[in-house]
């Protein structure tokens, strides 16, 4: 007992059936990746944003524990290249432990800014360079093996003969050939890879189809190859509503590095969510850095970039902490009475706002109790008579929506008069 309060732990309350779990805790250190200002771009909804607020997202990448950055593909023109050259210099002069990446066709002329920008600024920048590799897509284009083998050979080449880190990415992985992957994977890693990434471009991937994915990577090519030093990234979509999902299992399969946009914005329905899968990770206990940050990151991105954030969007939306329901409310000011702040944090809520700065929310509406008028006036240092809490309380129920706080004054204030 401490001031009339008694000791309570979590595990007393709360009997977490996510720990009775076949999968198990990733034994591998693996990394995250941050993809906004490259893939997450190429939605066609987005603003690309001012080049001041690329910097600072930059930085809240930093902050919030990411590895590494894809800053731009340099090869679409001397637009990118004047903002790749300022995000890459940013890094170095700021002294960011961010290791930039940039993406580029499995072309010379894509990796030759690369090495341009590298060299000018005095930093390595890993090349990403893609190349499709399902049946569809190289019907599509009309490509073969051989075409396809030179040119990932040709690009792989250029970029270790010039002292840069390669990965190898193939578009579409998860529909393509197993015969395909060990070709062209094993013509990388035979000229200098240092990474391989497989890729849910199309967001086709379930989770199952994920472990099995990675376990071929893993056993067929990392080691069946005899390149057990090589690296395995995990990048996709959201267009089946598994990104995170995905990269969770990805992670328990055994990837090192797994990809993520602020707020899952990229191309049709988006990346997998950065902010979603680092709220997880944490939540699992496999990512250990604060997240205080992570409103202000995804708040940036979604002013920057022109992104709505729903109301309803974990962690970040208006209502993720915030409710107006009876039942729900009177548990939570219940909860609070008892002296434990991380119980009211709790109690109605999977996810503690606290972690990220934030605090549960008690509103007035149509389904509320008068305990959320009595709260709410309590909040805003305003007596609760019984006379308010009535006059409140009534409004509420011929109410069809929450109440804003100044229609909640302007009755509080006809009662007082």
């Amino acid at each position: 007992m401490s001031d009339g309060i008694q000791e309570i732990h979590e595990k007393d309350v709360i009997y977490d059936w996510n720990q009775f779990t076949e999968s198990p805790i990733p034994s591998q250190k693996f990394e995250l990746n941050d993809e906004t200002l490259r893939d997450g771009l190429q939605s066609p909804s987005v603003i690309d944003p001012p080049i001041q607020d690329k910097l600072r997202i930059l930085h809240l990448m930093e902050s919030l524990g990411i590895h590494s950055a894809n800053i731009g593909l340099p090869g679409a023109g001397s637009h990118v290249v004047k903002v790749v050259t300022a995000l890459a210099g940013e890094i170095v002069s700021a002294k960011l432990k961010l290791r930039p990446n940039c993406a580029a066709r499995t072309k010379v002329q894509d990796i030759s800014p690369i090495v341009d920008i590298s060299q000018q600024t005095g930093i390595q920048i890993e090349v990403m360079a893609f190349i499709g590799s399902s049946p569809i897509r190289v019907y599509a284009e009309d490509w073969n093996e051989p075409i396809m083998l030179r040119r990932v050979i040709e690009a792989v080449s250029f970029g270790v003969k010039n002292n840069l880190p390669v990965c190898l990415v193939t578009e579409d992985t998860v529909r393509a050939s197993p015969k395909m992957l060990l070709a062209l994977y094993g013509a990388a890693l035979d000229y200098g890879a240092k990474r391989i990434c497989l890729c849910d471009t199309v967001g086709h991937a379930t989770p199952d189809g994920t472990r099995a994915l990675v376990k071929f990577a893993k056993t067929k090519i990392i080691e069946g190859l005899g390149h057990r030093e090589v690296k395995i990234d995990w990048h996709g979509h959201n267009d089946r509503g598994h990104a995170v999902t995905n990269a969770l299992c990805a992670i328990e399969a055994g990837v090192d590095r797994v990809h993520g946009t602020a707020l899952g914005i990229g191309e049709r329905c988006g990346n997998t969510s950065m902010d979603q899968l680092l709220t997880n990770l944490f939540l699992l206990g496999w990512y250990k850095h604060d997240l205080i940050h992570l409103a202000e990151y995804c708040q940036l991105v979604s002013t920057s970039c022109g992104h709505a954030i729903p109301d309803n969007y974990p962690v970040v939306g208006r209502d993720a902490f915030r409710t107006a329901t009876g039942v729900h409310a009177a548990a939570i000011i219940k909860a609070q009475k008892k002296g434990h702040a991380w119980l009211a944090d709790r109690v109605y809520s999977g996810v503690p706002a606290s972690l990220f700065g934030m605090k549960q929310t008690i509103e007035v509406g149509p389904v509320s109790g008068e305990s959320n008028v009595v709260y709410w006036l309590k909040q805003h240092n305003i007596k609760p008579s019984p006379n308010v809490v009535k006059a409140v309380f009534e409004m509420a129920k011929e109410s069809n929506r929450v109440l804003l706080d100044q229609e909640i004054l302007e009755v509080v204030e006809s009662v007082s008069r």
